[in-house]
């Protein structure tokens, strides 16, 4: 799926078959509040590969391959935060399953809208960029 601004990224149908080890998420605290959704996930697999998730400023849905990064402060606008148990969020249900598919969607002017990850009891995990931000939905 190629995004006009961000390019193709990375494959993520290279998660089937790999099960996810650990997850890592990225979130906005500005005065004592956490954002309500992560800012971006990483799913780190058995293969020791990790896959960030996030959103681009075109509404797209950025896949490639890299690992997480380090918190950083953002001054009077808060600070990021990163790492594996600051918030709840739909994948933390699926950790040390293995990936049943992964399907993708795209618009050609747009890039990557949306991707659903299976899991084998059936569950999906839904990622797309809603107003801007990342969403996900079982």
């Amino acid at each position: 799926m190629n995004c006009p601004l961000h390019g193709a990224g990375t494959d993520p149908t290279r998660l089937v078959g790999r099960q996810i080890s650990r997850v890592v998420a990225s979130w906005h605290i500005c005065e004592g509040e956490r954002s309500e959704a992560p800012l971006d996930v990483w799913l780190i697999d058995s293969a020791g590969e990790s896959t960030r998730i996030t959103t681009g400023s075109d509404q797209c849905l950025i896949v490639e391959s890299t690992p997480p990064h380090e918190p950083y402060d953002l001054g009077e606008w808060g600070r990021i935060e990163v790492g594996e148990d600051l918030g709840e969020h739909p994948f933390l249900r699926h950790l040390g399953q293995t990936v049943e598919s992964v399907a993708e969607f795209a618009l050609p002017e747009q890039g990557r809208t949306h991707l659903e990850i299976g899991f084998p009891d059936g569950r999906r995990v839904r990622a797309d960029c809603h107003e801007g931000d990342l969403r996900l939905t079982r």
